[in-house]
């Protein structure tokens, strides 16, 4: 599987056919908030024990985050309140996972 997130959006004209593909770079807030609003949020979860300097180490290359930052999210990770979208947080997981860590991403229950 990809090492980064992909995202694309394509739209067909029902009168004339004209079709449009968008894709590519980050994911703009509008389209996220589609996802989340349509799919719900999925958090990120670790078992315990967790190895927190490990966890930081894939926030910070995953998020580009400061030190200040990925403190902020780790606290919200271990309290398992992190979430986003599900290929987000899925994309965290299998990051961690690749450090040792056990990781899942879960779909939240609004």
């Amino acid at each position: 599987m990809g090492e980064e997130l992909r995202w694309d959006v394509e739209s067909t004209c029902p009168a004339c056919g004209f079709a449009l593909a968008v894709c590519g770079g980050d994911l703009p807030e509008e389209l996220r908030g589609r996802l989340l609003s349509e799919h719900g949020r999925a958090r990120l979860q670790v078992a315990p024990p967790t190895r927190n300097a490990a966890i930081m180490r894939v926030l910070r290359a995953e998020l580009g985050i400061g030190l200040d930052g990925v403190r902020a999210v780790l606290e919200q990770v271990l309290a398992g309140q992190y979430s986003g979208t599900m290929p987000e947080m899925e994309l965290l997981a299998r990051k961690l996972r690749a450090s040792g860590i056990e990781a899942a991403a879960s779909r939240t229950v609004d």
